[in-house]
This record gives structure tokens, sequence and C-alpha cells, in this order.
């Protein structure tokens, strides 16, 4: 069942009563579960279900469902198995029979999409970027053509490299929204372009705090043409360098060379340079 993500009243009146009607709470972190429970009064065996232990607490878990003992599932903050635990418990308890119902309540990304503003109707929601930097840029070189609004979770250390890195391989053209400490006392919504985040975010220390959901709007749409350059050059790059890819891309697609060039260009970057 998804939990409030700062503001303890955003917990509705169900996820309350199925608490209550619980016998056992799977929990990410017993810790964070144990105060919102104390603040609606209710007591409940908790369960340490996390990242590094997962696969061990599946088993104690489906044991008690066989006993016909009824479980929740929460993570610290928002929805369950969202970037977060979860997903292999569901798994194996519906792999063995069991009904797994969701309790839908907060979720950050959903949040911070319905303030953003951006009015493209579909949207991809990446959750975190790979914590390395190559790694990252690779990602997001994967992700540059795509028509959708793209959703990411950051952390708080990493988003300054993040946005510097979203900048590099998308262009500083492309507006973003910064969404901090949502539901919380310093919730922040701010909206600007590529080239300015970085900027706004040195600004302040306290722009740098708190957890982030950082939404980028899609690219352009393509044409077939453009689409069919960036599947050879892609296909191309892997094997050959950059000019010859470039090269053969434009006789077997008949692009432009300096579009294509272009676009390898920035599917090149963090994956370093082959001349």
């Amino acid at each position: 069942m998804a939990t409030p993500i700062g503001n303890l009243a955003d917990f509705g009146l169900r996820a309350q009563a199925t608490l209550r009607g619980v016998e056992a709470v799977a929990a990410e972190d017993t810790r964070v579960t144990r105060r919102l429970l104390a603040h609606y009064g209710i007591a409940k065996r908790l369960i340490p279900v996390h990242e590094h232990n997962e696969r061990r607490a599946v088993d104690s878990i489906l044991a008690l469902l066989r006993d016909g003992r009824s479980v929740a599932l929460t993570c610290d903050a928002g929805t369950p198995a969202i970037s977060d635990p979860g997903a292999l418990l569901v798994a194996a308890a519906r792999a063995a029979g069991f009904q797994v119902t969701p309790v839908p309540g907060p979720n950050a990304a959903i949040a911070a999409l319905s303030v953003s503003g951006f009015g493209a109707p579909h949207h991809l929601f990446y959750g975190f970027l790979p914590a390395r930097a190559a790694a990252r840029r690779r990602a997001l070189a994967g992700l540059a053509h795509l028509p959708y609004i793209l959703v990411f979770y950051e952390a708080p250390h990493r988003v300054e490299e993040c946005v510097s890195d979203l900048r590099e391989v998308l262009g500083e053209k492309r507006r973003i929204v910064i969404a901090r400490e949502l539901t919380k006392l310093f919730e922040s919504v701010h909206a600007c372009t590529l080239a300015e985040a970085a900027d706004w975010l040195a600004a302040d220390p306290l722009r740098r705090k708190g957890e982030f959901v950082l939404i980028v709007e899609g690219a352009a749409e393509t044409t077939a043409a453009e689409d069919a350059g960036q599947r050879a050059l892609e296909a191309l790059l892997g094997e050959l360098p950059l000019r010859r890819a470039v090269d053969l891309a434009a006789r077997i697609t008949g692009g432009k060379k300096n579009e294509l060039y272009r676009l390898a260009l920035e599917l090149r970057k963090g994956m370093g340079n082959r001349e």
C-alpha cells in the first residue's frame, strides 16, 4: 500500500483501515513505518523487507500467508515496488496463489508531473538513473530522442551531477521542472531550461537538499528519415569510428551528413570517443 511521501495527512481512510485489519506489516524501514502507525494509533507486528533482505524475507512472509495471516506491504514513502523494494515479494505471493491487492495513494512522480505544466500526453517514468557518470550518460543517450516527458528520481548528493549530464546529453534548450521535498515543509517546484538549472541549484544550498523528482520535456517529434538515421547510427557506432559510421548512415538512409554527424555526437556522449 502507498504511504505518505511527507505530509501524514495524505494517508487515506482505506489505507488506515487496511493497516488496522492486517496481522503484520512488511516494511522497508520498520522505524519509519512504526512512526506512521503510531501517528494513527495502530500497533502491528513489523517485518523488515528492504533491498538487502527481500529474498530471505519472502519465505517467512509466505509462511504467514499459508497460515491464513494477512500482511500489508509498505515502503518508507510512496508506493512500494516503484523504485523501492517489494516487487519480489509481490511476484512470489501471486505465484504461490495468494491475492495481491493494491491500496493506492501518494506517489512522488505523479505528484510532480501534475504540477509540471507539460502538456504532452505521454511520459516515461525512468526512476533513478545510474549512479556512475559514464553509465548515466549512456542511459540518457538512449532516451535523448524519445518524444515523451522524462521523469527521474534523484538523490540530493547526485542532483547537481545529474542536471549537468541532462544538459550535456539532452541539450540546454529543453525545459526541466525540479520538484523537491514534495508535500513536506520545504517543498519547492521550479521550472527553467536545462541551461539555467545548474545555476539555480548552486544559488542556494537549501535547493540541493531533500528528495528530487526531475521532469524533462521530451524531444521534438522526429521524421521517419530521422528515425532511420538514428537506428543506423546506433548500430554502426558500436563497430566503426564516428566519421565512418556517419558516412555509411548517410549512404544507407539518404540523410544529411551534417545532421547525422550532430546526432552521432549526441549518441556517443558518455561512451568515450573513437575517431
